[in-house]
């Protein structure tokens, strides 16, 4: 049995993550550690496991194997450094940090700890996910020269956002680094890394942070890749569009079917129904600590999120593009 901390509250997907521990049948959780006593207090009662108010001291308990880390985004460096130095095993929430430098220092801790680390990015598995990779891979649609993907919600004009979500200081960002993470890692696995990124960020409710973004990503072969994410649309369905000198494929407009029309299977559209989804990412992580295997792939996506996350930022502030050569690599 794998005996899990939780590395706080704060994330709206925390207790999700907390449900599939107590679902696994090899993970139980152990102990509870929040940056809020009170909160994490709530919790560990909740869950009837102790609650400690230092992290070192829940890290130094040897009964502890792994943690699941859903603190603030501005503390995921000093929170996963201390835990690989601890010798624990870490599954945590997108992103691995804000900067390419905060995420390299705690790859560098796991590499020399020899913990498992795996990162959520639950879009990457999803059903239609591998399904529309394979069309890509296939060369259905030939030399790609666009992909756009889109993701946004109502969480900032409806209200049911947790106002820390709206902290540049705790979150590294708004929309984008949120909700735009999952068309971002998506348009990298279908496009691969780009030369360049653009970003542009609107603020439509006044919040500290974006509440409606676009970055657009430029490729040395002319391809371009673009990411929408918003807090301020009721009705934007999740969508996937990609274009090729030979075909395209539509997903999510609005339904959530896969569509393909390409100079290789004839005239009309064909819908490509996809199989089952992959594991989730944090079934792939307890495989992974059983196995002694590497996240390989999930951990090369997510570090190249963080870059893609960093060029935006920076591109909005400095008001240019942003070459992701120029990112600090320590």
């Amino acid at each position: 049995m794998i005996r899990i901390g939780m590395i706080s509250y704060w994330h709206v997907h925390a207790e999700d993550y907390t449900r599939q521990v107590l679902e696994h049948p090899e993970t139980e959780i152990a102990a509870v550690w929040d940056e809020l006593p009170e909160r994490g207090r709530e919790k560990a009662e909740k869950y009837g496991v102790p609650f400690f108010s230092d992290l070192g001291e829940l890290l130094a308990k040897e009964d502890i194997d792994a943690v699941v880390v859903d603190a603030p985004t501005n503390v995921h460096r000093d929170v996963m450094v201390q835990a690989a130095r601890a010798g624990k095993h870490i599954f945590t929430e997108k992103v691995i940090a804000p900067t390419l430098s905060e995420a390299n220092e705690i790859l560098e801790e796991v590499r020399k700890a020899g913990v498992k680390l795996t990162v959520s990015l639950p879009r990457l598995y999803d059903a239609y996910t591998p399904a529309i990779r394979k069309v890509v891979e296939d060369g259905t649609l030939g030399k790609l020269t666009l992909a756009r993907a889109r993701l946004s919600h109502n969480g900032a004009t409806a209200g049911w956002l947790p106002e820390h979500f709206f902290s540049k200081e705790q979150c590294g960002g708004g929309a984008l680094i949120d909700l735009g993470c999952h068309p971002m890692y998506l348009v990298r696995t279908l496009l691969g890394l780009p030369d360049s990124v653009s970003a542009v960020y609107g603020h439509v409710t006044g919040k500290e942070v974006e509440d409606n973004a676009t970055a657009v990503l430029s490729y040395e072969n002319g391809a371009i890749g673009i990411v929408e994410a918003g807090f301020v649309n009721s009705h934007s369905p999740f969508s996937i569009e990609l274009h090729g000198t030979d075909g395209t494929l539509l997903f999510g407009f609005p339904e959530e079917k896969i569509l393909v029309r390409s100079n290789k299977l004839g005239d009309d559209w064909q819908e490509i129904k996809p199989g089952d989804r992959l594991p989730w990412a944090f079934y792939q992580w307890v495989s992974h600590i059983q196995e002694g295997t590497e996240a390989t792939e999930n951990v090369e996506i997510a570090t190249d999120l963080t870059k893609l996350m960093e060029a935006s930022n920076r591109s909005v502030a400095e008001g240019r593009p942003i070459r992701l050569s120029e990112l600090a690599k320590s």
